[in-house]
């Protein structure tokens, strides 16, 4: 079975994790209109700007439906901006912005500071094997709490930051404060892959 993954096209490295899917042996489609959601097996949402996303989600009428689609047990990966949209809970951001409600976690926005104070670290992430992974967060998020069905898969090993929580996995559900799709290295992808063909 080639899964077809749908990505979140509203913005953000649509075309970086399309790449990156279809490297791993899935078949990677943009997704913009709700009919699209229909036709998928799993679902990227990518790193960007989490308020403006929720925004065009709604605008978009893909807000009700992909949570739907989400409550069904439709496989998720969300990185960076992604981590923060499907969280229960956001801290640091606006009033009105929407989230799906697929994690129980609380993220909170920007957590690692400006742009400017963007890093890259090595990291041991659980489940995956072959070693650390390298890991470029920009302008990133991090999990203050987990709830009780949340699999802590990775932590900030060293720095200002040692311990955060940077993923994490809840049943078909995956998200990291790092984008995988920038660096070459398709671990994080084919895991997220192989939990769809599992879950089929």
């Amino acid at each position: 079975m080639t899964p077809t993954v749908g990505v979140l096209a509203l913005q953000g490295d649509v075309r970086e994790h399309i790449a990156a899917l279809d490297e791993v042996g899935a078949r990677g489609v943009l997704v913009r209109r709700p009919a699209e959601l229909a036709a998928i097996d799993g679902i990227v949402i990518p790193g960007g700007e989490s308020t403006a996303m929720s925004r065009l989600l709604d605008l978009l009428d893909l807000l009700d439906p992909l949570r739907a689609r989400l409550a069904e047990g439709l496989p998720a990966y969300g990185s960076c901006a992604g981590m923060i949209l499907l969280a229960s809970n956001v801290l640091d951001t606006r009033p009105d912005a929407h989230h799906l409600d697929a994690l129980d976690i609380t993220v909170r926005r920007n957590a690692f500071g400006r742009q400017v104070q963007s890093f890259e670290t090595d990291l041991e992430l659980a489940g995956i094997a072959d070693g650390p992974m390298r890991a470029v967060f920009i302008r990133a998020p991090w999990v203050e709490e987990t709830g009780d069905g949340v699999e802590i898969l990775a932590r900030v090993p060293d720095g200002p930051a040692a311990g955060r929580v940077v993923a994490v996995r809840q049943g078909q559900v995956l998200a990291t404060s790092f984008h995988p799709e920038v660096t070459g290295d398709r671990r994080v992808h084919r895991h997220f892959v192989e939990m769809i063909t599992r879950s089929a």
